[in-house]
């Protein structure tokens, strides 16, 4: 995969708000799946069936610890996002420098 291309699969994975709102509290620390639905006030199997879709997209990976599983976040699907959108930045770092080249040619405006 281009290193300047999204997996659609995550970006699908993350689109979905309760999803998305695992993750920003995954960023924090590592959480059970209880810790997870307690703090989100979701139910636990509702819980479940979206970190399972965040560990197929490979957004999360769960460890067994005693009785529960803890579920941290993977880095790679976020350094290809951060790789995907530094991409337009690039691009509007270029637009805007030729719309102040352009700009510069432009004679002053009378009052």
């Amino acid at each position: 995969m281009n290193p300047a291309t999204l997996d659609p699969v995550v970006l699908t994975a993350l689109a979905e708000p309760n999803r998305l709102r695992i993750v920003e509290l995954l960023r924090e620390r590592p959480h059970a799946v209880g810790e997870i639905a307690e703090r989100l006030s979701l139910l636990q199997p509702q819980t479940s069936r979206h970190l399972r879709i965040l560990s197929e997209a490979g957004i999360v990976s769960a460890e067994r610890l005693a009785q529960s599983r803890v579920y941290h976040l993977l880095p790679a699907p976020f350094r290809s996002l951060e790789t995907w959108l530094d991409s337009f930045a690039q691009l509007w770092e270029e637009r805007m420098q030729r719309l102040d080249d352009v700009l510069a040619q432009s004679p002053p405006e009378a009052d």
